[in-house]
C-alpha cells in the first residue's frame, strides 16, 4: 500500500526487453537507504518489486500486463520517475491510500495557471471517469492529488509550486500519457452495491436510503 506522497524523483537508467516484458534500472538515492531485495517500490504509481540492488539504483521486471494497462513503455532512459516506497504501518498517513495497480492510462489535454498553482485538465476513459468526484482522491502518476472538477471526458486538478517541484510533472506537457488510479473506496463501494446479495443486508440503493446515506 502506498499514500501518494513521492518520497524522490529517480532517472531512468536502461529499459531492457525481457521475456515479452522489459527489465528496468532507476537511479535513485534517498529510497534506498532501507529497501531491499523483493520490497515494493512505486514507479509513476506502478507498484513494482525490486528485483536487483546496487550502490544507487534499483533494478525491477515489468510484465507485458503492466506494460499494456500502463505509460510506462513510453519511457525512455533518462526520463524522471516518481518513486515511493511502501507505507510503513507506523508512518503518517499524508495522502490516501494507493494500491498501485493503475487502473488506466489518461492524456493531458490542458495546463494553465491557476492563481499560485498550475492546473491540469486530464481526458480519460469513461470507465475511470465514473468513479471521479470532485473533490475526490486521484493519483496521477503516483501523486495524490484532489479533483477540482470533472465533465463527461475529462477531469482537473491544481498542483500547488511544492507538488511541481517534488515530481515529475513540471516534466509533462500537453498530449502526454499520465498513470491513473481511482480511489479505491469508490470501486469497493460500487460492487458491494452492485453484487448479488441475499438476506436482509442486501446492500442495494433503498438500504442505503433506508439508512439515511442518500438524500
Amino acid at each position: 500500500m502506498f499514500t501518494g506522497i513521492i518520497e524522490e524523483v529517480g532517472r531512468l537508467k536502461e529499459i531492457q526487453s525481457k521475456d515479452r516484458g522489459k527489465r528496468i534500472e532507476i537511479l535513485a538515492h534517498e529510497i534506498l537507504t532501507d529497501v531491499e531485495l523483493g520490497d515494493s517500490i512505486a514507479v509513476n504509481g506502478i507498484c513494482l518489486t525490486v528485483s536487483q540492488l546496487a550502490h544507487q539504483s534499483f533494478t525491477a521486471d515489468v510484465m507485458q500486463e503492466t506494460l499494456d494497462r500502463t505509460a510506462l513503455a513510453k519511457l525512455t532512459s533518462g526520463d524522471r520517475v516518481n518513486l515511493e516506497r511502501a507505507m510503513a504501518a507506523n508512518g503518517r498517513f499524508g495522502g490516501h491510500i494507493v494500491s498501485g495497480h493503475i487502473d488506466g492510462v489518461g492524456t493531458i489535454q490542458r495546463i494553465r495557471p491557476d492563481g499560485m498553482a498550475q492546473r491540469y485538465t486530464i481526458r480519460a476513459n469513461p470507465s475511470i471517469l465514473k468513479y471521479v468526484i470532485e473533490k475526490g482522491s486521484i493519483a496521477i502518476d503516483g501523486i495524490s492529488l484532489t479533483v477540482t472538477e470533472v465533465t463527461a471526458q475529462t477531469f482537473s486538478v491544481s498542483i500547488i509550486p511544492h507538488t511541481q517541484e517534488q515530481t515529475n510533472l513540471s516534466d509533462r506537457a500537453v498530449g502526454d500519457p499520465v498513470n491513473l488510479e481511482v480511489d479505491i473506496v469508490g470501486k469497493y463501494i460500487e460492487k458491494f452495491i452492485n453484487q448479488d446479495k441475499t438476506g436482509p443486508t442486501k446492500m442495494n440503493q433503498d438500504f442505503l436510503q433506508i439508512h439515511g446515506f442518500m438524500g
